[in-house]
């Protein structure tokens, strides 16, 4: 990684990470504590409705207990997963991308797709062509975040610069998104690259206008949102039980895919109970029907996402190979009769 990327490592957290888990007993009838991390976000649906429906409680043993921890960004994850403070985490693809690049390919493994899709840049309405942002100031969750990197990417396509110090033809600010839909709304920014809710808020709460929906981009309009990513220790130390909470995850995207309407009302009540204010059913409408809930990692998005992170001076080129481990998922899917994901 370069030294301006977003995300720096801690020596001696990462050191912790790639010794495993210290005196814990092996095997999987141990007592456990199992560390969950995810966002209270749409894009997080498949680890909401598995929680509230309790269907990761019931996937462990009686020795077993499972602690959950809300995030924000998905770096703050990383760090988690790296100080062994987590061990399970629903995340975005560049966040991966850099846990495992950081760590020579050591600390963690991707285990399974969650999301696919929901993501977009929306400007004031007066801006209707990429030319036309010239001089414009755009937002983004999170310098080296997954959709930091895609505005990036695509600015670059555009022939328009955009620096990480924030110059260049196009000034992108790094910003916490409920602060980009103040900042749009007072006219201090003229777009934002955000994923759901918040495309879908600045679109109805801001009056924007989508200039790019990322789904457009891809080939069949699939890309990787959030993935479940396990700590590499934890997976080889417990292997039948993070196979455990795999089914419980096959579980509410199977429950997600089957009873849309049910789902959206579970995941924006758990939303409620953590942020302390549900969406307004126009907002979670709209973003639920740009996002699509699949097991599938979509692992060719992922590689495009580090190949466009090298390109905007974000990520120094890095092998993939091993950052995916769907040796469980897959043995989960051919027990149902269900095709396997391919990488």
């Amino acid at each position: 990684m370069k030294r301006r990327s977003a995300f720096a490592v801690r020596a001696v957290a990462l050191a912790a990470a790639l010794t495993g888990c210290g005196g814990e007993p092996p095997g999987d009838a141990a007592p456990a504590v199992v560390r969950l991390g995810y966002f209270a976000n749409v894009t997080h649906a498949p680890a909401l409705v598995a929680l509230e429906q309790g269907l990761f409680s019931e996937a462990l043993g009686p020795r077993e207990t499972l602690e959950t921890r809300v995030f924000n960004a998905g770096p703050e994850a990383v760090e988690a997963l790296f100080s062994e403070a987590l061990d399970i985490a629903y995340i975005g693809p560049n966040p991966a991308i850099n846990a495992f690049a950081q760590s020579g390919g050591e600390a963690i493994r991707i285990v399974a797709g969650a999301t696919s899709g929901g993501a977009a840049l929306v400007v004031h309405p007066s801006i209707t062509a990429p030319a036309q942002l010239r001089g414009a100031k755009l937002a983004s969750p999170q310098l080296g975040n997954t959709q930091d990197v895609a505005l990036r990417a695509w600015l670059k396509q555009q022939g328009l610069e955009a620096n990480l110090e924030g110059a260049g033809d196009v000034s992108i600010l790094p910003q916490a998104n409920a602060q980009t839909l103040e900042t749009f709304r007072a006219g201090e920014i003229q777009g934002a690259w955000v994923p759901e809710p918040w495309a879908s808020r600045l679109v109805l709460e801001g009056g924007g206008s989508v200039l790019v929906d990322e789904a457009n981009l891809w080939p069949g309009g699939k890309f990787v949102t959030t993935h479940v990513v396990v700590r590499t220790a934890f997976l080889r130390e417990r292997p039948a039980l993070v196979e455990r909470m795999l089914r419980a995850h096959v579980r509410a995207i199977d429950f997600l895919n089957g009873e849309p309407a049910q789902g959206r009302e579970i995941v924006n009540a758990a939303i409620a109970k953590s942020t302390g204010k549900a969406l307004p059913a126009a907002v979670i409408e709209r973003a639920w029907a740009n996002l699509a809930f699949t097991v599938d990692p979509l692992a060719a998005s992922l590689r495009k996402s580090a190949q466009d992170a090298t390109a905007v001076g974000l990520l120094d080129p890095v092998s993939l190979d091993g950052i995916y481990d769907v040796t469980e998922l897959n043995a989960i899917l051919a027990a149902a009769g269900k095709p396997r994901v391919s990488l």
